[in-house]
């Protein structure tokens, strides 16, 4: 393949791959029939370049969706995308690739909107999920309080995130003063930061827990069982479901995979 070939390919495959909320994700190419795109490099490695550090294949920079150079200012990050690369087999599997993903997602569609992207995450805790809670039977009501209620208080204590919660699913409006404190804690945050972040608040469903997870105020796993409490009750009270448990490791694996994209970022070796 030719230079042009090689960038039309990543271009094509990443762009059905960048990251959107849950419910706007394409069909995946490969998820019907084997569309994938074949391998064609022999190496992949992390260089530097002049906007940083570039994922090389073969010595040829990797092109973002957008056509830009796929370089971050953080070597630790780029030596692992390297990695993602490097780890494929005969196809390009964009699916296996959580942190490339996430690194276009930073320079394609954060960086030159952050205003908005800031507002659509802002626009999550109108509706978050820990403002929502059960009213029976006890045991939930129980479990909900005692793993949402201290992110709730956490929230308004560090940030002025004043939240109402309620009980069933009747939406409740909140003050736009919440939402407001909500923006400005994300005002000191990079792109790469509100890529990493976006993500974590679609998968979990709470503009709370990402922003936890993003300050570290829980880790991956934590996060994941408070956004996840209700369908844990559900299956204890049901039993095993194979394709929810499915549904669930995908969604626990990239929310890892998120949170691992964070570890990177604070990487400086």
């Amino acid at each position: 393949m030719t230079e042009k070939d090689d960038t039309a390919a990543i271009a094509a495959i990443f762009d059905l791959a960048r990251n959107r909320t849950l419910d706007e994700q394409p069909p995946h190419p490969g998820r019907d029939k084997p569309r994938l795109p074949k391998r064609f490099y022999k190496r992949a490695e992390a260089g530097p370049v002049e906007t940083g550090h570039a994922v090389l294949l073969d010595g040829r920079s990797v092109k973002t969706p957008s056509k830009q150079v796929l370089a971050v200012p953080y070597a630790a990050l780029a030596r692992a995308m390297a990695e993602e690369w490097a780890a494929q087999t005969d196809y390009i599997d964009p699916r296996s690739m959580w942190l490339t993903k996430l690194a276009n997602t930073a320079l394609d569609l954060v960086q030159p909107r952050r205003a908005a992207v800031i507002a659509e995450i802002a626009g999550f805790a109108g509706s978050d999920l820990l403002c929502y809670r059960a009213d029976a039977p006890a045991t939930l009501v129980r479990r909900q309080a005692e793993a949402w209620d201290p992110l709730i208080e956490w929230a308004e204590a560090a940030h002025g995130i004043r939240l109402k919660v309620t009980t069933g699913i009747v939406h409740v409006a909140q003050d736009e003063a919440a939402r407001a404190a909500y923006g400005r804690a994300l005002e000191g945050l990079d792109h790469f930061r509100l890529a990493a972040l976006h993500n974590a608040v679609t998968l979990t469903g709470s503009a709370v827990l990402g922003l936890a997870l993003i300050e570290r105020r829980l880790d991956a796993a934590a996060a994941f069982a408070a956004a996840h409490l209700d369908e844990a009750w559900q299956m204890e009270i049901s039993g095993r479901d194979a394709e929810e448990e499915a549904r669930l490791a995908r969604r626990r694996a990239e929310l890892l995979e998120t949170s691992r994209f964070l570890d990177l970022l604070s990487d400086v070796t």
